[in-house]
């Protein structure tokens, strides 16, 4: 089995799915020169062509609207946001037009689409820091994902391509240099809302996605090295649908659960997250769930104000500790 960095991964599974499939083209703001914000795409339209990877203008309710079209008409789009922050000027375009097509026309319409945008930070200012996958989570017909690593990032986006519905597959700036096994079968495709056991353990359970997966595996080393507890930690992958009998079984096991992402406390997908493990697993719990999440506030530029407001590994120990 390879390694590879996350972003190679994306990259890899827009080129065998475009190879596979005439029908799915790309289109997005400097995807063609650069490769976008974050080079993902770049050299794919030296191989498949202008006309399969298309440069847009700086129109975020354009490309969308243009993909959800594109999508009803027998095309398999995929939409790049540069960021998730950008996506709020085509909100229209992805809850009411995407997402509800299908269900308005009574079946007869699919919009097969991907919107691909990147969630994060790294000084890069308060109207750049955002994460709304909550909000997106929030909306039927939509399908969320949010993938870790780059073996799930390369599986889970050919599954979003393949799919019959709009996903939005939101990538994080700070995993795309991040490095891990890809498997050799090239056509290894990971199913939408099915959640992964990381890994394995008896006295707690963190769920979590993204980012914050990699912050609880680290504190689920530091909880064993000190502690002596066995932390399990799940990731999601998916957050609309989410994989509840993978996420409740091991509650089942553990009777604790701290639920971790870096959303906004207040509203955020963790709050939905939370208060729905409560209805299911009341009876199973032996102490209140924990929750990790961003602070409520805009995120500052300076970057020890920003390291201070990021949800942590060292936060996910406390989180831990405190229901121990």
């Amino acid at each position: 089995m390879e390694e590879s960095t996350y972003r190679e991964a994306v990259r890899s599974a827009l080129r065998e799915e475009m190879l596979r499939d005439p029908n799915v083209i790309l289109l997005g703001e400097s995807i063609t020169g650069y490769g976008g914000s974050y080079a993902v795409t770049k050299g794919l339209v030296q191989e498949f062509g202008p006309h399969r990877v298309m440069e847009t203008p700086i129109a975020e309710a354009g490309i969308v609207g243009f993909a959800v079209g594109a999508a009803m008409g027998g095309l398999r789009p995929v939409a790049e946001l540069m960021t998730v922050n950008f996506a709020l000027l085509a909100l229209d375009q992805i809850v009411n037009s995407a997402a509800k097509f299908h269900f308005m026309f009574g079946g007869q319409w699919s919009v097969p689409m991907v919107v691909r945008t990147v969630s994060g930070f790294g000084q890069l200012g308060a109207t750049h820091s955002q994460t709304f996958e909550g909000w997106f989570a929030h909306v039927p017909g939509l399908k969320v994902v949010m993938p870790a690593t780059p073996a799930d990032a390369k599986g889970l986006l050919l599954a979003a391509m393949r799919d019959p519905d709009p996903v939005m597959f939101i990538e994080h700036s700070l995993l795309y240099s991040t490095r891990g096994p890809m498997p050799d079968d090239p056509e290894t495709v990971v199913p939408i809302g099915r959640a992964r056991i990381a890994r394995a353990g008896s006295d707690v359970t963190v769920v979590a996605y993204s980012r914050m997966l990699l912050q609880a595996l680290q504190a689920a080393e530091v909880l064993e090295r000190e502690d002596g507890c066995q932390v399990e930690v799940i990731d999601l992958r998916t957050l609309r649908p989410v994989d509840y009998p993978t996420v409740t079984q091991s509650i089942q096991r553990t009777h604790r659960v701290v639920v971790c992402g870096e959303d906004w406390r207040t509203g955020g997908f963790g709050a939905s997250l939370l208060a729905e493990l409560q209805d299911r697993c009341f009876d199973d719990l032996d102490a209140p769930i924990a929750r990790v999440a961003m602070a409520d506030v805009p995120l500052p530029y300076a970057r020890n104000l920003e390291r201070a407001l990021i949800p942590s590994s060292e936060q996910v120990v406390q989180a831990v500790r405190g229901i121990l």
